[in-house]
């Protein structure tokens, strides 16, 4: 199936969005999993086939009303053919193991607008006599679509922005590279997010295993196996989300002054690590070489039994970048003590950091409006406060 012709097509398109799980099979448009009743008043599923007429890449005017169906002869509820849009009954070979058994005629008084009036309108009308004996059954079952290494950084279509008109926004997330430092809950979660864009690479960087208390603030639901199996922590990681796209890329170490090169190139980078001497090495070398970064942390504190305290988010740009020296915004070690650096963790306020350090770089983007260009925030627990600082 060619997904950029789909795209193309707003027909088609709306087909697919619609939960139609179409095809573009020999030159012919198809839609599977159509739902119809057989002669024994069984309810059987088959596939609607129309000859496709094409302008160059886009769809014209179907020419002709007529469309063929892979199946059994499509009966009403009680078993007695479904004469009205009866037509022709022979087996016809289309190429590429695309069969008709039967082609239907029901012309509209204009004849058919589009490929989504006519099979839409197909399918109503072979699904109806189904949908009497199992009102649950449907042609609209949105089916995951397989993609191609060429089409998508996804193993199948992210129908999500597409449904929701966004695909055009979306397409400024489609940065090369990406670099995810410290895979604990927050990176985990920032990981998460990020794979849900079509980022074309996201590195991870991380030298630990993933363990038990790992998995009790990452995403998802480790299994005991995994655990007892001792992965990394990247390594896990890119398997969990390898199901779902292509270009995760684990590095199984910690970035230090060593092995800085790893990071040349990146579009962008995250910091979900503890402070330390390597913290502030990484942040010289990402502004040497022009790369926007986004550094969290958060400070949870045990108080009268109750839990408080507060997330940091902190942007660095090329056009700002004082304010983390300045003001010591990221605490590295020998900078002074780190109020945002506890031991405490909870995968809810990892969740919330990551969210906020998500939002902040698709805003850089353009994806989200944003009217301050905030480049530090912080979000208090006990207040639900979030406050923003040092605008750009």
């Amino acid at each position: 199936m060619s997904h950029q012709l789909i795209n193309l097509n707003p027909d088609l398109k709306q087909l697919r969005d619609e939960g139609f799980c179409i095809g573009i099979v020999a030159s012919h448009l198809v839609v599977k999993n159509v739902p119809y009743v057989n002669s024994a008043r069984e309810i059987k599923y088959g596939v609607l086939i129309s000859q496709l007429d094409m302008a160059g890449e886009r769809t014209a005017k179907p020419k002709t009303h007529v469309a063929m169906f892979s199946g059994e002869h499509p009966c009403e509820a009680d078993g007695t053919t479904l004469s009205k849009i009866a037509h022709n009954s022979e087996q016809k070979s289309l190429g590429e193991g695309l069969t008709a058994n039967h082609s239907f005629s029901s012309k509209p008084a204009d004849g058919y607008s589009d490929y989504y009036h006519k099979m839409s309108t197909y399918c109503a009308i072979i699904s109806a006599p189904a949908r009497q004996i199992d009102p649950s059954v449907t042609a609209q079952q949105y089916l995951p679509v397989k993609t191609s290494d060429a089409e998508s950084v996804f193993h199948y279509l992210d129908t999500a922005s597409s449904r929701a008109g966004i695909g055009a926004v979306s397409e400024k997330l489609k940065v090369p590279k990406v670099g995810i430092i410290g895979l604990g809950g927050t990176g985990s979660y920032v990981l998460d997010l990020i794979a849900k864009t079509p980022v074309a690479e996201i590195h991870l960087f991380d030298s630990d295993v993933f363990l038990s208390h790992n998995a009790f603030r990452a995403p998802g639901a480790a299994t005991i196996d995994d655990l007892n199996g001792r992965p990394a922590k990247v390594a896990y990681l890119a398997d969990v989300y390898g199901r779902f796209r292509r270009g995760i890329i684990p590095h199984k170490c910690h970035i230090d002054a060593s092995n800085l090169e790893l990071l040349v190139g990146m579009h962008s980078v995250f910091l979900c690590m503890d402070g330390s001497e390597a913290k502030k090495v990484i942040i010289d070398f990402l502004e040497s070489q022009g790369i926007p970064f986004i550094d969290v942390g958060m400070g949870i504190n045990l108080v009268d039994d109750k839990l408080s305290g507060i997330l940091r988010t902190t942007t660095s740009t090329p056009t700002k970048r004082e304010h983390v020296h300045e003001k010591n915004l990221i605490p590295c070690s020998g900078q002074g003590d780190n109020p945002y650096d506890t031991n405490i963790q909870v995968a809810d306020l990892n969740a919330l950091n990551a969210c906020l350090a998500v939002i902040k770089w698709k805003k850089l983007l353009g994806f989200y409006c944003d009217l301050d260009k905030e480049h530090h925030s912080l979000y208090t627990i006990d207040g639900n406060h979030l406050t923003n600082t040092e605008s750009a």
